[in-house]
């Protein structure tokens, strides 16, 4: 255990969002969602939640500011509904972190899984709501310049 980070987040995670440079996106799949059928840099977050995740997560990375959507979600196919109390608590859990965040896009199904297939990472939760899939795109840290002398 580390202070200062979430407990939901492993060493390999860790190691991950470490990695990720800006621009990069990683995936929150849903235990339904073939991750390893899509991405070749897999981590295990068994029985873990998507929230719980996020909020994890977002304490130790900014979204990407620069573009129109960093937070995407997958959209429904056609006849599905979707339970938006999962949004509003994945949004819960970015607000906490970064208020000024857009609104979540919806990406098509497919699309969806191109977008998996190129991510940086895709993170396998235990998150068993329908569409519980989420993309995070990360940003760049803001460098404090240094004072002048």
């Amino acid at each position: 255990m580390l202070i200062g980070i979430a407990p939901c987040i492993s060493p390999e995670l860790l190691s991950v969002l470490h990695r990720m440079g800006h621009g990069d996106e990683l995936v929150l799949a849903d235990a339904f969602f073939p991750g390893d059928a899509f991405n070749s840099r897999v981590v295990r977050a068994d029985g873990i939640r998507v929230p719980e995740l996020l909020d994890g997560i977002l304490a130790l990375i900014n979204l990407d500011s620069y573009v129109e959507a960093p937070v995407s979600m997958m959209a429904p196919a056609k006849g599905d509904e979707l339970d938006l109390s999962v949004e509003r608590a994945y949004r819960a859990a970015i607000d906490r972190h970064w208020p000024d965040t857009p609104a979540i896009a919806r990406v098509e199904r497919f699309a969806f899984y191109e977008r998996a297939r190129k991510a940086f990472a895709v993170v396998m939760t235990g998150e068993t709501v329908k569409y519980g899939n989420i993309i995070l795109k990360k940003g760049v840290i803001p460098v404090a310049r240094p004072a002048s002398r």
